[in-house]
């Protein structure tokens, strides 16, 4: 529901018109983050308007994670214990935190980056799409360079491949192949979760 909330509303959001932001939304500087901020919005009340709407979709939820290429800039919104990561000159790099019970605990110290992989509460999340009434929106965007990879991806992978891995995968491989390759890591290790990869790789600014 959130993607084709995204999908549907997204192209007329970066129309040229201008246009009122949703009641108590402050508009994002740039256009860009502006259109997917208010994408999201709109996504948070389809999702819970269904719940509203049908008993048995009490609780649902979903974590988000949205890259728009555009104008030469990199443009991401967050929410949720999903990741984008990018890959640059060798060097791979998670652009976001995430909203969850370890992560938390990452941040301030409290333990690492290791424990936080088996911790027992690493599944609790501190943010979600459609569960309360506003929702908070990481939103960043990052300029593009030639050669610029970038993955999103679900917890599902990286609680089963370690980041490493994941950019020599990333770093050696064409994009369809990696996604691939990455899938049957996270199932031959176990696939305790669903498994969401892409990988998008900048030819050409």
């Amino acid at each position: 529901m959130a993607v084709e909330t995204l999908a549907s509303s997204l192209t007329d959001l970066l129309g040229e018109k201008d246009r009122t932001p949703p009641a108590g939304l402050v508009r994002a500087a740039d256009p860009a983050l502006s259109a997917l901020q208010h994408a999201i919005v709109l996504s948070n009340r389809v999702i819970r308007e269904a719940r509203a709407q049908t008993p048995a979709l009490a609780g649902m939820g979903t974590t988000l994670t949205t890259l728009l290429l555009k104008d030469k800039q990199a443009f991401l919104a967050h929410i949720g214990d999903s990741r984008a990561y990018l890959l640059r000159s060798g060097e791979f790099k998670q652009l976001t935190s995430d909203h969850s019970l370890v992560g938390e605990q990452v941040r301030q110290g409290l333990i690492t980056r290791e424990q936080a992989r088996t911790s027992p509460y690493r599944h609790v999340i501190t943010r979600a799409l459609g569960i309360d009434e506003e929702v908070r929106i990481d939103l960043a965007k990052h300029p593009l360079q030639r050669g610029d990879r970038f993955l999103l991806c679900t917890d599902g992978l990286t609680e089963m491949v370690e980041d490493a891995e994941i950019a020599g995968m990333l770093s050696s491989l064409p994009p369809r192949e990696a996604v691939q390759k990455l899938l049957v890591a996270a199932n031959d290790r176990g696939g305790v979760d669903n498994i969401t990869v892409v990988v998008a790789v900048i030819a050409e600014i």
